[in-house]
């Protein structure tokens, strides 16, 4: 285990503080309604561990070992101050798409597509609407998450890459490495990894198997901020960083890793925040223009009570953070229940 991975070899302290948060989405995302995890603090700050439901506990142990990391070390030095981001656009119609784009401020925009059940003609009306919106200079990307087989990828990439007027790039059409890279060389848009990379054993091995040219990087799964700078780095990619829907605290860390890349040539997935109903703080990680502060730490969840979660909420983490923390190495004392 490299030095910047050590967990320390005791978290129980920082394992008690523990807050668990329930925030509603304003519409169903990815087939979720509400986002739930827990927050941390250490002595850098607050931290968020808040990996989604189907996740098994093994692929939980780096978002734990992240949110150690955040609160336990300071982040790296910032290189920019200010991150700009895509607005995402969820499974809505034409109409919702604009409106979304057009209140976002952003130049870029990310849709999502390929949800079950919707076919491509709704998706392409979408990424139309979202065209209209951002005008001839925007940029328009799409996010399958690995719905597609790779027939079914080139067919519909060719779809909406005419409906977008030309697509700024496609992310994870497919599950696999080698559908990836099948995709990638038959058709004309860049394809950028996501799943590939944080839910891979390896994730360096997306640049070396030819199955991508853009990294898409997240905090949490990686590890934490040092780890995902390093993969970053061995990826020999250019990297987009997002986030998982993560409240302001996990935002922060996102942001810290946009901040310290030595190139960022991308507009990011950082503006997340925009899909949820509140926040733990009173200190959101806000968008003006299309762009957001890089912060020296995360923010404080001063309005964690409003958005605190039920008794079977916090009896789920409470139970999962106790399994996860058991897996980690070296070997934990059991944490205290969540409050």
């Amino acid at each position: 285990m490299r030095h910047h991975d050590r967990v320390p070899s005791d978290t129980s302290d920082l394992l008690a503080t523990a807050r668990v948060f329930a925030v509603p989405l304003i519409q169903r995302f990815r087939g979720v309604t509400v986002r739930d995890g827990l927050l941390l603090r250490g002595p850098a700050g607050w931290a968020e561990f808040a990996p989604f439901h189907d996740y098994a506990d093994a692929e939980c142990v780096p978002w734990l070992r992240a949110a150690i990391d955040s609160a336990t070390n300071p982040w790296p030095s910032r290189v920019r101050r200010q991150i700009e981001i895509n607005v995402t656009i969820p499974v809505v119609s034409p109409e919702r798409a604009a409106e979304l784009v057009t209140e976002s401020g952003c130049r870029t925009a990310k849709v999502k597509v390929a949800d079950p059940g919707v076919p491509v003609q709704a998706d392409a009306a979408r990424v139309c609407a979202v065209r209209d919106a951002l005008g001839p200079a925007g940029r328009i990307r799409v996010d399958a998450n690995a719905a597609w087989t790779v027939e079914q990828a080139v067919r519909a990439i060719a779809v909406l890459d005419d409906a977008a007027g030309g697509l700024e790039y496609v992310e994870q059409p497919c599950r696999s490495l080698a559908e990836l890279a099948l995709v990638r060389g038959a058709v004309r848009p860049p394809i950028a990894a996501d799943e590939s990379i944080r839910r891979a054993s390896d994730p360096e091995r997306v640049a070396l198997a030819g199955a991508a040219d853009i990294a898409v990087i997240k905090v949490a799964p990686l590890g934490g901020v040092p780890a995902a700078l390093r993969v970053a780095r061995l990826a020999g990619l250019p990297v987009v960083v997002s986030s998982a829907v993560d409240t302001s605290v996990g935002l922060a860390a996102g942001l810290a890793l946009a901040g310290a890349l030595p190139e960022l040539p991308y507009a990011c997935g950082l503006g997340t925040r925009a899909l949820l109903t509140s926040d733990v703080t009173s200190s959101p990680a806000r968008a003006s223009g299309g762009f957001i502060a890089v912060p020296t730490v995360a923010p404080e969840p001063d309005r964690w009570a409003d958005v605190r979660a039920d008794e079977p909420t916090t009896a789920y983490w409470s139970a999962r953070l106790l399994r996860v923390a058991r897996l980690l190495e070296p070997a934990q004392p059991d944490p205290p229940l969540p409050k």
